[in-house]
């Protein structure tokens, strides 16, 4: 039998019993298997004081009640419809915080604190390219040519040290200069 579509292998780790049983039905419910090896992305329940692990073998989302260094970090009490999205965030290299959760992680790259900020152009064909548009779409949105698409993303490379579109998307929503 195979997984289903978009379905991610999550290794669950969760010291209490009551806790990792509602937290693999949860995954179950969204689709997910929970494994052992080869995880897609690991689910970390921390009790207050306790640190995720150090060396996972994928990307952690903890769910936490005090500011960690992890991926992803929710609060303990989180509901079926935000863990699922997180999960599929952090399994694609992003970061996901609520509101005041915790901070970014200390060695996480980001939009440098000395690079130049974005201009509202560069920002808005950035989000568009985020949203998986096309130069020439992205043109045809903003009313501007072909070549100056080209030019506003040659400057968002430069400025984020980016080398492709699919990086500067991510460092342009993990800086927090765009959402999607």
């Amino acid at each position: 039998m195979s997984a289903p579509l978009g379905s991610l292998r999550v290794t669950l780790l969760a010291i209490d019993p009551v806790r990792r049983h509602g937290l693999a039905a949860m995954l179950q419910a969204a689709g997910h298997s929970v494994v052992e090896d080869g995880p897609d992305v690991v689910l970390c329940d921390l009790e207050t004081g306790k640190a995720p692990p150090r060396e996972a073998e994928a990307p952690v989302l903890a769910l936490a009640d005090q500011a960690i260094d992890a991926a992803g970090v929710l609060p303990r009490g989180v509901d079926p419809a935000m863990l699922d999205p997180a999960l599929r965030a952090v399994a694609a290299g992003l970061l996901v915080r609520v509101p005041g959760a915790a901070p970014t992680p200390a060695g996480f790259r980001g939009v440098a604190e000395d690079a130049p900020p974005l201009t509202p152009r560069e920002a808005e064909v950035l989000a568009l390219v985020g949203q998986g548009m096309s130069n020439k779409a992205v043109a045809r949105r903003l009313g501007i040519s072909l070549h100056t698409v080209k030019f506003h993303l040659e400057a968002l490379f430069e400025k984020l040290g980016a080398s492709s579109r699919a990086q500067a998307v991510a460092i342009g929503l993990r800086g927090g200069a765009i959402e999607l």
